[in-house]
């Protein structure tokens, strides 16, 4: 069994990704997500940055891997978004709701994180489908 993966849009998803995170987490919702997490500036500030940018940056691209392997060597980008818009949301963001659910997380917090995957994994079904 061979598996064909377009390492090009490998990297370039992971790395998509992960910018994606920086502003999304950042000037667009940084402050409301803190919020939600109850999070103060201290202890934002505490982390290992190091270690979790490199970690965030590792993870997505084990996610663009995976998700190119899912998607195969040959995906156009209407196809690749829709599933790249369909796993993020209906996948994903389902699962993160059910354990949202059960840890009486609000639907804001829901929505931040749900629309940051959904976005993530988007991006990454068009770039696979700009890529093959």
């Amino acid at each position: 069994m061979t598996m064909e993966v377009n390492w090009f849009a490998v990297i370039a998803a992971g790395v998509s990704a992960f910018m994606l995170g920086g502003i999304w987490y950042g000037p667009l919702f940084g402050k409301m997500w803190q919020a939600e997490n109850g999070l103060s500036d201290e202890q934002l500030a505490e982390g290992n940055m190091a270690k979790i940018f490199g970690l965030a940056l590792v993870l997505s691209l084990v996610a663009a891997f995976v998700f190119g392997m899912f998607l195969g060597p040959d995906v156009d980008v209407q196809f690749g978004a829709m599933a790249g818009f369909s796993a993020g949301l209906f996948w994903v963001g389902a699962a993160l709701g059910i354990v949202y659910l059960f840890e009486r997380r609000s639907l804001k917090h829901w929505a931040i994180n749900a629309g940051y995957v959904t976005l993530q994994f988007t991006l990454y079904g068009v770039i696979f489908g700009l890529l093959s």
